[in-house]
């Protein structure tokens, strides 16, 4: 259908990783296994009013989702065939790993839509950055406006976090240091990406969509988690909750599992268990924004991605 083939989409070592952590997922579901038919059980005599709620903010999110990549770019995009994109994009990412399967369908997109290639991944790169420095700053204001939800901070695996992290910046300096090509690469990317930085900005409709559609795709998705808490009758805090999903999913980005499977779930879990909420219930909390963020929409989402490459959207 003309996205990207798979060559290239996850080398040998990220796909060893991928299957790791599903592995590592299975084992402990496994492991765990009466206190996931607990949370299931718990879950199917929810608050059907609140999962209501939830559903109506999955559902949002692909809007808001299709507003921030419509920021992201100062031409105009047909705006029903978008949203669709974003729903195929959606499903895409939950079957090959580390978002390739969002960012293959909406370059992809783009593409159809006349961007070359390179404004295309700039217009991806622009989104993904706004998306993650929206959910630092959410992160941040949580934490000073309250102290107390700093007891999630020790819960987390600090090392597991930072070293990753370190030692990536560190290679990444080392070979834009030691590699006179790739400095020149890099410099004229930068520049590619401040021009468009500067071009959307311009536009104060695309600035807003931007920022705001990466705000409400944030917010919505930890309202999907709150809805769910609340169905279950969990007396977690909101805020901690929202916290919780900002420090999970931002953890589970470094583990390039499809959809964020077994890392988002086991971070969610942890950060919820963390914020006060029984074992059980954050399963099934987990549970339930899993199934109405990324299972029940799969199967749609998989006939709207062949539908959209056969009428050559894609």
């Amino acid at each position: 259908m003309g996205i990207p083939s798979a060559r290239g989409l996850g080398r040998p070592w990220q796909l060893a990783v991928t299957a790791a952590v599903l592995v590592a997922a299975v084992w402990v579901l496994a492991a765990h296994r009466h206190t996931v038919d607990a949370g299931a059980d718990r879950l199917a005599v929810a608050d059907r009013a609140w999962l209501l709620v939830a559903c109506a903010a999955a559902l949002a999110t692909w809007v808001c989702a299709a507003v921030a990549q419509q920021g992201a770019v100062a031409e105009r995009l047909p705006a029903g065939r978008l949203v669709a994109a974003q729903f195929a994009a959606c499903a895409a990412n939950h079957v090959l790993p580390a978002g390739v399967g969002a960012s293959a369908v909406n370059l992809r997109f783009l593409t159809r839509c006349g961007l070359s290639t390179a404004r295309s991944a700039t217009a991806l790169a622009v989104k993904a950055a706004a998306g993650g420095l929206v959910r630092f700053v959410l992160a941040v204001v949580l934490l000073l406006a309250s102290p107390r939800t700093l007891r999630l901070a020790p819960a987390l695996p600090r090392a597991s976090v930072v070293v990753p992290v370190v030692g990536c910046v560190v290679v990444a300096a080392l070979a834009v240091v030691s590699s006179r090509p790739v400095r020149h690469r890099a410099g004229r990317v930068a520049r590619s990406v401040l021009a468009d930085v500067r071009a959307v900005h311009r536009r104060r409709s695309r600035a807003c969509a931007l920022w705001g559609g990466s705000l409400g795709f944030a917010l919505l998705h930890a309202a999907v988690l709150v809805a769910v808490v609340r169905a279950l009758d969990v007396t977690v805090p909101a805020g901690h909750v929202l916290l919780a999903y900002l420090l999970a999913s931002g953890a589970a980005v470094l583990l390039p599992t499809p959809g964020g499977l077994g890392s988002l779930d086991a971070a969610l879990v942890l950060t919820l268990t963390a914020a006060g909420a029984p074992a059980s219930a954050a399963l099934s909390a987990v549970f339930g924004y899993r199934l109405l963020t990324g299972w029940m929409p799969l199967f749609p989402g998989l006939l709207v991605l062949a539908l959209l490459a056969r009428r050559s959207v894609l």
